[in-house]
């Protein structure tokens, strides 16, 4: 790297991202998706990372990205992300890097920090038009302390701070109508299990300027109490029950990525995790598992699918 690009920390020794030595957990959902996204942005990179469960994934000085990394506090990652976007262009300004050295800014953030105490600093990020690729993890809770609720912990789900026997009484934040209602360059929904429908939305994504969101679902094995190695299976019940809808918004306009059909009824998503078990034993609830499937199928029933 040339010497007025200063890297920000020191790469594992691996020519890809996530080497055996990361300490992540098994069959976390959102390892599985930022390692299929850095795959496709490659090298020239600057992730941004915010407090949460994928700070994990650097033990100073080392990260698992060839690229660069910064390390933030959970709700200063677009702040920070300001930072060097505006630093790399004073530099392309002043003529001290050339166009083709340039950098992607990438923020990457779990829902705790997304969906809560960063949305502030991230409106203000989309409204100035600041060029960065928002990632938002979403495991709908605070994952790395313990999975308490978040703004993003889906109804009916039990969390270390919801463990009565309704589970988490709220209702999951809405994050990527927030942010269709800043009207940003490009948002998208994917899941690492939708490897084909997340690649094309990167490699997108990545051609656009301006302010980028890729929300990816993020199946938590002891957050969500399943096994590590059903989470593949997880993701891809979440899109063909219908409760994570695949889309992309650009130039104003929506679209629904993959529609599924038929749409299989929500309790073979709910039945695989422990957080829902509360609604199956030791007796059925009924009304609430008749209220998540409602709440879907009005969904899907307003796009007329």
């Amino acid at each position: 790297m040339p010497p007025h690009q200063p890297r920000l920390s020191k790469p594992l020794p691996s020519t890809h991202l996530l080497g055996s030595g990361t300490p992540m957990c098994a069959g976390c959902g959102g390892l599985e998706a930022v390692h299929e996204i850095y795959d496709l942005l490659g090298t020239k990179t600057v992730f941004v990372n915010a407090a949460g469960c994928l700070t994990l994934l650097a033990v100073y000085p080392f990260t698992p990205f060839r690229g660069s990394w910064l390390y933030t506090a959970m709700a200063s990652a677009p702040a920070g992300a300001q930072g060097v976007r505006d630093a790399l262009d004073m530099l392309l300004q002043k003529g001290h890097m050339a166009p083709e050295e340039d950098l992607e800014v990438v923020v990457l953030t779990g829902d705790g920090a997304a969906y809560g105490m960063g949305l502030s600093a991230t409106s203000s990020a989309i409204e100035r038009g600041l060029n960065f690729l928002y990632i938002c993890y979403d495991n709908e809770g605070f994952g790395n302390t313990g999975q308490q609720t978040s703004e993003a912990t889906p109804h009916a789900a039990r969390t270390a701070t919801s463990r009565g026997i309704r589970g988490f009484l709220g209702y999951k934040k809405d994050l990527f109508a927030i942010w269709l209602a800043h009207r940003p360059v490009y948002a998208a929904t994917v899941v690492g299990a939708e490897p084909l429908d997340l690649a094309r939305k990167i490699n997108k994504a990545k051609e656009l300027k301006g302010p980028r969101l890729i929300l990816t679902l993020a199946p938590c094995p002891p957050g969500w109490d399943f096994d590590p190695q059903e989470a593949v299976d997880i993701g891809r019940l979440a899109v063909k029950t219908g409760l994570w809808p695949l889309k992309e918004y650009m130039n104003g306009k929506l679209v629904h990525t993959k529609i599924p059909h038929p749409r299989l009824p929500v309790t073979e998503y709910l039945k695989r995790q422990g957080r829902f078990a509360h609604l199956f034993h030791p007796e059925p609830q009924y009304a609430l598992i008749e209220e998540i499937q409602a709440n879907v199928d009005a969904y899907w029933e307003g796009l007329g699918a």
